[in-house]
């Protein structure tokens, strides 16, 4: 599992999508872009979404969305996303009571039981007492990362790249 914590939104768009019968059907699927603001956030569906789609497209809806970390799987099967709310549990020092704080997730999973495994897998390398209080499968298709361009090639960790930002 890989993650990424970023400012997140999530975006629907509208469009007209060929069905499996061949017949043209208006949609709305809700995609999560990571973004610094709105303006980038709808920048950046469109810049994704112009690759994919032929014809028009609007944007409906752009929102923040709370998510403390977005858990990305590399299994071709985990291909929807699983809204996990999970509490830590701590102890208050002064009053010793039991005090929850709750954080949002978003985890790729393929099921479920699979959601469940993939958070229990990232939770379980933490010292963190947890519980899981609520998992909803969601309607999101998919989660676009920020891409960086450093002149006209995208960024990543690779030496041609260091040694470009080293350049600039």
């Amino acid at each position: 599992m890989r993650s990424r914590t970023s400012s997140w939104f999530e975006t629907k768009i509208r469009y007209e999508k060929m069905m499996e019968d061949g017949s043209q059907k208006m949609t709305t699927e809700q995609y999560v872009v990571d973004a610094l603001s709105f303006t980038e956030a709808e920048n950046a569906i469109i810049e994704e979404m112009s690759a994919y789609i032929t014809g028009d497209f609007k944007v409906r809806d752009i929102k923040m969305a709370g998510y403390g970390e977005i858990f990305f799987s590399d299994a071709d099967n985990d291909d929807k996303w699983y809204k996990i709310k999970l509490q830590f549990i701590t102890i208050d020092e002064k009053t010793e009571k039991e005090k929850r704080s709750t954080v949002t997730y978003l985890v790729q999973a393929g099921n479920l039981p699979l959601a469940v495994k993939h958070i229990e897998e990232v939770m379980g390398g933490t010292m963190i007492d947890y519980v899981i209080s609520a998992i909803q499968e969601t309607q999101i298709m998919d989660v676009f990362e920020h891409k960086s361009t450093v002149s006209g090639k995208e960024k990543n960790d690779t030496p041609e790249y260091e040694e470009a930002e080293a350049k600039a």
